[in-house]
């Protein structure tokens, strides 16, 4: 068998397997296409984690045979309403924000084409989203950094496994939250069992007392 370099380390199967499966992990993010009829609203939504890159790109298609170009506004906003990147009669272009917190961000297309007497053909919205290390600009890091290939390599694959420890660490903490609720409300419950258990007895013995001492007003029991 061959021998190994002087001075570099024989890496086994076992040292390769992480690194596969941190690539396989990493696949090809493909644009979302759909129509958007005319005067339609329709929105995308996706979770992010706090202090993440966003990046997009985003392009509409005039219907074909449509004497005017595309019409359409885009905007993004979080949970709360604000409005990370909008445009008015968008056509074409890219956008980019970091979030602030974990939030739920939504991206809508609205239509401006009216609707007409006839069918109006839809218009194809195109839309390529990145967050995390998928947004990184990794060749422009090369060129500031002046790093070689393989040290490009190595940086997104640690990026990766950082973004991958971040997605466990955030997964473990809301499993401990769960689990905190769910504690809490069987505790709940069965204080409550309790109480409805002593309100039941509590009334059963008034009842037989009152009872008693009805029948024994009657005089149909000594």
């Amino acid at each position: 068998p061959p021998l190994p370099l002087p001075g570099r380390p024989r890496l086994g199967r076992a040292a390769f397997l992480p690194l596969l499966l941190l690539l396989l992990l990493v696949g090809p993010v493909r644009p979302i296409s759909f129509q958007l009829p005319g005067k339609a609203r329709k929105c995308l939504r996706e979770e992010i984690h706090r202090d993440t890159l966003v990046t997009g790109e985003y392009e509409i298609s005039a219907p074909p045979g449509s004497s005017t170009g595309p019409s359409a506004n885009l905007k993004i906003t979080d949970s709360a309403g604000h409005i990370l990147y909008a445009k008015e009669d968008a056509s074409k272009g890219k956008f980019a924000f970091t979030t602030e917190d974990y939030d739920m961000f939504e991206a809508c297309f609205e239509s401006k084409l009216p609707v007409g007497t006839g069918r109006m053909p839809d218009q194809l919205v195109t839309l390529d989203m990145k967050h995390g290390v998928e947004a990184k600009n990794y060749e422009e890091i090369a060129k500031v950094e002046k790093l070689k290939p393989l040290e490009v390599e190595l940086r997104r694959l640690e990026d990766l496994s950082e973004s991958i420890v971040n997605d466990f660490a955030y997964m473990k903490k809301r499993e401990e939250e769960m689990r905190d609720t769910n504690e809490s409300t069987n505790t709940r419950v069965l204080y409550f069992s309790i109480f409805s258990m002593c309100c039941l007895i509590g009334l059963a013995t008034w009842q037989v007392f009152y009872l008693r001492r009805f029948f024994k007003a009657k005089k149909l029991i000594e």
